[in-house]
């Protein structure tokens, strides 16, 4: 498998949805090229970072406050 065939596979790699001859082919690519394992790397930090983000919450408080800015900022600028 050439790099270019492991990027077009990619994302059915990291999902498992691979057959088993092409998840051998793609896994003997990464275990000699450097450059496919930072990209294969990369994409799962940014999708576990995207995951986790939509975990998070903003407290109601906090919330509520910046809403009432976001407000005032968007009719004081109508205004301007």
């Amino acid at each position: 498998m050439k790099c270019e065939e492991l990027l077009q596979y990619l994302s059915d790699y990291i999902d498992q949805e691979l057959d088993d001859a092409l998840t051998t082919e793609a896994q003997e690519h990464l275990a000699t090229c450097h450059n496919c394992r930072v990209v294969l790397d990369s994409t799962q930090q940014t999708i576990f970072l995207f995951r986790e983000q939509g975990k998070r919450s903003i407290p109601a408080q906090s919330r509520s406050r910046l809403f009432d800015q976001l407000q005032d900022a968007f009719l004081t600028s109508k205004t301007s």
